[in-house]
């Protein structure tokens, strides 16, 4: 840091001067709205539709599937054909659903694309790639800001190529790269270790619950044997002020002023993330988009929350539009019943894998989060600068 802030000093005495976005790069198209002459030139791709990209993936390919989303994959030249593409380029979503800072990506190799809108600088002695996506990350929030319509939102590109991005000189661009790299590759060796950490645990509970019939110790029950009942929740309003949670189809959706439920119970996503299972507790409401799974007392309830996560529920899902499941579904589900011990066993097994994998308060889950914000909070420092004459102005 000291090093740069000596380079800052000697090379950017004045300040930094800001330009428009459009004037120091090149992109995949040429926008409607935008004037001919902020686009002289565009470098043209062939794009895949999402499903079409990733029906090309294959185990150790060298050529990346540059997707619009979070997902990615891998490759090879014969199969990606005619829609191979070379380059270092930085990519963000032509269409999106979910806040653009998650899909802005960066490549530097082969790839093929699905329908982004691709940037790359148009003079890499004046403008670092690396430089200009660690900047668009950094100005995340305003990018996202610019994608408008109902459903999947789109971007106004007039909006994003005027926008003003600091050119320094490269030295100092390219130590900025060299520290944000630095960041982002500890947050990469923590994420490889929690996936490999999550395949263990998909490896230990799909051992741990895959019971033979010819156990004899095991009863086979239908899921309505093992529960009081299974409902759907019935809220429907939500206030800004509740003292209550309110649990939908993912997690908390808002919170309400009276409590209808005060005791843990399983919950399943009946439609939107169809066949997505949590653990509701305390005092709390469900939506109507939620079922319900009270599972009797003389039965692990954690141990069935571990079964149906294991079971993949979306399967289930059924109904053109909005595909959903049903409670009459859930009942006629056939679970395993070990022992109540054998089941207290796999319940401590599982909850310190899981706690390892998904608890934001402890374990890798929470050092990725600290290390992500830590990072954020450098990029952002590291990449704001005063403009040039800026200090003169103010002088007068």
């Amino acid at each position: 840091m000291s090093r740069l802030r000596e380079m800052i000093k000697e090379l950017c005495p004045d300040g930094v001067e800001f330009v428009p976005l459009w004037s120091v790069t090149i992109w995949d198209k040429k926008f409607n709205a935008v004037e001919r002459y902020k686009q002289p030139v565009v470098d043209s791709y062939q794009y895949l539709l999402a499903n079409d990209l990733f029906l090309m993936e294959v185990d150790c390919g060298d050529v990346f599937l540059l997707s619009t989303g979070e997902k990615t994959g891998w490759t090879t030249e014969d199969v990606a054909g005619e829609y191979l593409k070379e380059g270092e380029v930085v990519s963000i979503p032509w269409g999106k659903s979910r806040a653009v800072t998650d899909c802005i990506k960066y490549y530097k190799g082969k790839f093929v694309t699905a329908d982004n809108r691709i940037a790359t600088s148009s003079n890499t002695g004046i403008l670092s790639n690396k430089y200009l996506y660690y900047w668009m990350m950094s100005r995340g929030q305003v990018i996202d800001s610019f994608y408008r319509g109902s459903g999947i939102k789109h971007p106004d590109m007039a909006k994003v190529l005027d926008m003003q991005i600091p050119v320094p000189p490269l030295a100092i661009q390219n130590e900025i790269v060299k520290l944000l790299d630095n960041f982002t590759e500890l947050t990469a060796e923590l994420t490889a270790e929690l996936q490999l950490r999550k395949k263990q645990y998909s490896f230990y509970r799909d051992s741990l619950l895959n019971f033979s019939r010819d156990d004899a110790e095991v009863e086979w029950k239908t899921l309505g044997e093992t529960t009081k009942s299974i409902s759907s929740g019935k809220n429907k309003i939500r206030v800004v002020d509740g003292e209550y949670p309110v649990y939908g189809s993912t997690g908390i959706i808002g919170y309400c002023t009276n409590f209808v439920y005060e005791h843990a119970q399983i919950l399943v996503a009946r439609v939107g993330s169809v066949g997505y299972v949590q653990i509701a507790d305390g005092r709390y409401d469900v939506s109507d988009n939620t079922l319900i799974v009270d599972v009797l007392s003389t039965i692990n309830m954690k141990y069935i929350f571990y079964y149906l996560s294991y079971m993949n529920l979306s399967r289930l899902a059924h109904g053109a539009g909005q595909p959903l499941i049903t409670a009459g579904q859930l009942k006629k589900l056939i679970i395993p019943i070990p022992p109540l011990e054998t089941q207290a066993k796999i319940v401590s097994i599982l909850d310190r894998f899981d706690a390892l994998c998904h608890d934001l308060t402890q374990g890798l889950p929470a050092e990725i989060a600290a290390r992500k914000k830590q990072y954020e909070y450098y990029r952002d420092k590291l990449l704001t600068f005063p403009r040039k004459g800026e200090s003169a102005r103010k002088a007068r």
